[in-house]
């Protein structure tokens, strides 16, 4: 009996999986919106957007977020440092499907 080697990929299967990979998880879609709504936030501002979120996974999932081209990051060179985020046109894209999850998440918990 020949034992096939492991296949394991990291590659997308289709469109909605790649899509999923991107925005998928607890604090994408929150940090997508909260850009929306207030067009630049710096790192404290979003911790405060998300008060469940620890810094450990905030600076891992903006890191996630920048390198996929949905978030722009803009470093000020002074003392102390300044950052500031907000959505690059990639991330503008997405935001009538949030809205459209935001109506739906609306309806829904409305019944609850």
């Amino acid at each position: 009996m020949k034992k096939e080697g492991k296949k394991c990929s990291d590659a997308p299967t289709c469109s909605v999986d790649y899509a999923f990979r991107r925005i998928g998880g607890k604090y994408k879609g929150r940090i997508l919106w909260a850009l929306h709504e207030n067009t630049i936030l710096r790192y404290g501002e979003l911790g405060r957007n998300l008060a469940d979120i620890t810094t450990k996974m905030l600076t891992q999932t903006l890191k996630e977020m920048e390198k996929d081209k949905l978030i722009n990051r803009k470093v000020y060179h002074q003392v102390p440092p300044k950052v500031e985020y907000s959505l690059s046109e990639i991330g503008k894209e997405l935001i009538p499907f949030i809205n459209y999850l935001k109506e739906w998440g609306d309806k829904k918990m409305g019944r609850i």
